[in-house]
C-alpha cells in the first residue's frame, strides 16, 4: 500500500473524478476525509470505502463557503493531527461566451474553481511544513492549457488554477511540499451536464468525442484515478509545478 496511513483530504469527493480519486486513495492505505456539498453522495462514497476495507470519514462541505472550508482543514487536522494530502477537486462548470455569461457566472467560476483552492490550501500550508511535507493536487483541465469554444468562465478559472500551481509550487518545493495540476479531458461523468446541454444533447457530444478526440472515446474516472494516485504518492516524488494532461490527445489534436 504505497499511501499507508496518509491522510487525505478529497474535495468534491461525492461523484466522478472526485469519488474515484478517493476511492483508489482509500485501496492504497489512506484515510480519506471525504468533502462534498452534497452530504448524501458524500457519505455513500465513504460507506463505499469502508465496505472495501478501507477509511474514510465525510463531511459535508461546501467549497464556496470559507468557514466551511476551514472548519474541513482545522477539523481534521485537529482530529488527525496531519493532513498529508489535499486533492482540491471540487468545482463548477458555467458555459457560454462574454456576452451570454453573466458577472455571477463569472465570480462563482472564479470562486469556486479557484478562490477555494486558493483558501485550502493557504489554511494546510503551514501544518504541511512543520511536518517535513506533504502533497497538494489541485484540479484543473485540458481547458486550462488551452480553449474550449465558449467557455470563457471555465477556461479563465482553469488556466488561472495552473498560474496558481505552478507559482505555489516555486515557492514550498523547498518544504518538501509538492504541488501539481491534474488536467482532465473528457471523462464521462455528470459533471459534464451543462457543456452536453450546451452542445445540443448527449448524441451531439458522443458525436464530438468521437471526431475532436484523437483516441475517440471519453476517459473512465477510474483512468483518472490512477494518475491522480501517482501525483500523490511517492511515485511522483521529484514532480512538482506541472500540469498532467489527461485527454486523449484532444489538446494537441
Amino acid at each position: 500500500m504505497i499511501l499507508k496511513d496518509r491522510i487525505a483530504v478529497v474535495t468534491g469527493a461525492g461523484s466522478g473524478i472526485g469519488r474515484a480519486g478517493a476511492m483508489i486513495m482509500a485501496r492504497e492505505g489512506a484515510l480519506v476525509v471525504i468533502a462534498d456539498r452534497d452530504q448524501a453522495s458524500g457519505e455513500a462514497t465513504a460507506c463505499d470505502i469502508r465496505a472495501a476495507g478501507g477509511r474514510a470519514e465525510a463531511l459535508a462541505t461546501d467549497v464556496a463557503d470559507d468557514a466551511a472550508v476551514e472548519q474541513l482543514i482545522a477539523g481534521t487536522l485537529d482530529r488527525h493531527g496531519r493532513i498529508d494530502i489535499l486533492h482540491n477537486h471540487a468545482g463548477i462548470q458555467v458555459g457560454g461566451t462574454l456576452t451570454e455569461v453573466e458577472v455571477g457566472g463569472m465570480d462563482a467560476s472564479w470562486r469556486v474553481n479557484v478562490r477555494a483552492q486558493f483558501l485550502a490550501a493557504r489554511l494546510v500550508m503551514p501544518s504541511m511544513i512543520a511536518q517535513g511535507g506533504g502533497v497538494i493536487l489541485n484540479t484543473a483541465s485540458n481547458s486550462g492549457v488551452f480553449y474550449d469554444r465558449e467557455m470563457i468562465a471555465y477556461a479563465t478559472s482553469k488556466h488561472a488554477v495552473v498560474a496558481m500551481t505552478r507559482q505555489m509550487s516555486l515557492d514550498y518545493a523547498s518544504d518538501n511540499v509538492r504541488v501539481n495540476a491534474l488536467c482532465p479531458g473528457w471523462v464521462d461523468t455528470p459533471f459534464n451536464e451543462p457543456f452536453i446541454a450546451q452542445m445540443g444533447g448527449r448524441e451531439a457530444i458522443e458525436n464530438y468525442v468521437r471526431t475532436k478526440i484523437p483516441m475517440g472515446r471519453w476517459a473512465s474516472a477510474e483512468e483518472i484515478a490512477e494518475a491522480i494516485l501517482f501525483l500523490v504518492s511517492d511515485r511522483s516524488s521529484f514532480m512538482t509545478g506541472q500540469a498532467l494532461v489527461i485527454d486523449g490527445g484532444e489538446s494537441i489534436g
